[in-house]
């Protein structure tokens, strides 16, 4: 069995779709980046990479990469899980904390588990979403961006 730890920021602009966990989220800001900015699944992808050894999300998607301009990032977890099983491993689990002021996540959760767990074809209870603010304390506080972390265990098939 292996552990890895997975984390992933983006930055929250006015006008953008906000997409985690592979789904749409209706709010006023969203996470911009090279892709569709789902930090959640990001940290999901560094996770199981960090666990199998197979480096991390920018060196197998770079953001210089202009084919994977705007991807949904499930099209990334999905190659991701298929690099692990090449390896020879299958998901035990994943537990994942999302840093974010606004909007409150808890009524999309189970629709991400489920999300998450067709993209990753696990059960959904092998994963674990939660949720949490800041405090109002730096950049997730103050709504200019979102984290989150991800601890995926993995064993050999």
């Amino acid at each position: 069995m292996r552990v890895g730890l997975g984390f992933d920021v983006h930055k929250l602009v006015e006008g953008t779709p906000f997409t985690l966990g592979g789904v749409v989220i209706p709010h006023h800001k969203g996470a911009t980046g090279h892709s569709d900015a789902d930090t959640l699944i990001h940290a999901v992808c560094d996770a199981l990479l960090g666990a199998a050894n197979l480096g991390d999300i920018g060196l197998h998607f770079p953001d210089t990469d202009p084919s994977i301009k705007n991807i949904d990032s499930k099209i990334l977890l999905k190659k991701v899980v298929q690099m692990i099983e090449q390896k020879g491993y299958t998901i035990v689990n994943v537990d994942t904390t999302v840093c974010l002021q606004q909007p409150k996540l808890q009524p999309y959760i189970a629709l991400m588990q489920k999300t998450l767990a067709q993209t990753m074809s696990i059960p959904a209870e092998d994963i674990s979403i939660k949720a949490t603010t800041s405090e109002k304390l730096g950049y997730t506080g103050r709504e200019e961006g979102i984290s989150a972390y991800a601890v995926a265990l993995i064993k050999k098939s």
